[in-house]
C-alpha cells in the first residue's frame, strides 16, 4: 500500500529517474545534524522539491511516502500531511517550525477517511524503521527514573533505546546561557511544550524525547551538559555508572 523513497539532496538530479514522485506523495524534509524537520504534500514532488531546494537549507534528506498503486489524490495528501502535523507535534521528537502553518483537514468520504488512516498507519511504520521515529510516541513501562537538579532546574525522565524522554511536569530552567548554540530550537519546543511556572521555569505540559541524554539535560538547564553525568538517580548514581555497571554484570 505504502511506499518510501529516501533521497539524499545531493542526489536530486537522480531522483528523477524514479517513477514514482511523478504522483500525490507526503514527505518529509529533514537534517542529518539536528531535530529540525519539515512535512508537506504534493502532487508532483520533483517540482515541489526543486522550490525546497532554493529556499530551505537545513535539509539533507527527503523522503517521501507514496502508494504503491499510484491511487491518492490531492485531498488524500492534503489529509496525510494534517494527520502527520498533527502526530509531530504530539510526539514532540522534533522541531517542526520550519512549517509556518497548520495544516487543516479536508473533507474525505467516510470510505476513503479509514483508507487514508490506514495508510498514515503504515507511514508511521516505515517512518520508524528508517530511523526517523517522528511519530512515534515513547512510553514509560519499568524504567528507572533520573533526575535533573539545579537552582532553576527540577527535571526527571528515564532512558531507552529511542533516547532520554524528560516527563511532563518537569521544571525547565527560563533562560539560556550566551554560550548555548540551540537557543532556537530549544525556544521552539519550550513554546509548544510547556507553560511559564514563575519568571525563572517554565513546566513541561508534555513528554518530550530527545535522541541523548545530554541533549535533554542541556534542554532543561539551558546551557552545555553532559547528560551521562547530570542524570541521577534516586540514590545519587549517574546515568553512566547504572548502564556502565549494567553492561559490565552483563559481561
Amino acid at each position: 500500500m505504502c511506499k518510501a523513497v529516501v533521497v539524499p539532496r545531493a542526489k536530486l538530479m537522480d531522483a528523477k529517474k524514479r517513477s514514482e514522485l511523478h504522483q500525490p506523495a507526503l514527505y518529509i524534509l529533514m537534517s542529518d545534524s539536528d531535530d529540525k524537520i519539515y512535512i508537506g504534500e504534493t502532487e508532483y514532488f520533483l517540482s515541489r522539491i526543486r522550490d525546497h531546494e532554493t529556499k530551505k537549507s537545513f535539509w539533507d534528506q527527503a523522503i517521501i511516502f507514496v502508494s504503491k498503486d499510484n491511487d491518492l489524490t490531492k485531498s488524500d495528501v492534503k489529509y496525510l500531511e494534517y494527520l502527520a502535523m498533527k502526530q509531530a507535534q504530539e510526539t514532540a521528537r522534533y522541531t517542526t517550525d520550519e512549517n509556518k502553518t497548520s495544516p487543516k483537514p479536508t473533507n474525505l468520504p467516510e470510505h476513503q477517511l479509514a483508507f487514508i488512516e490506514e495508510f498514515f498507519e503504515d507511514v508511521c511504520t516505515l517512518a520508524t524503521f528508517l530511523g526517523v521515529p517522528v511519530f512515534e510516541t515513547v512510553k514509560q513501562k519499568n524504567q528507572e527514573l533520573f533526575y535533573c537538579r539545579t537552582k532553576n532546574t527540577d527535571a526527571n525522565g528515564f532512558y531507552t533505546e529511542n533516547g532520554f524522554t524528560v516527563l511532563k511536569g518537569s521544571k525547565i530552567q527560563k533562560d539560556s546561557t550566551p554560550s548555548y548554540i540551540h537557543k532556537e530550537v530549544r525556544f521552539e519546543k519550550l513554546s509548544t511544550a510547556s507553560t511559564v511556572i514563575n519568571e525563572n521555569q517554565f513546566e513541561l505540559i508534555k513528554d518530550l524525547t530527545f535522541k541523548s541524554p545530554s541533549a535533554a539535560s542541556a534542554f532543561c538547564r539551558g546551557n552545555s551538559s553532559n547528560g551521562w553525568v547530570d542524570w541521577v538517580n534516586d540514590t545519587g548514581q549517574t546515568l553512566d555508572e547504572v548502564y556502565r555497571n549494567l553492561q559490565n554484570r552483563v559481561i
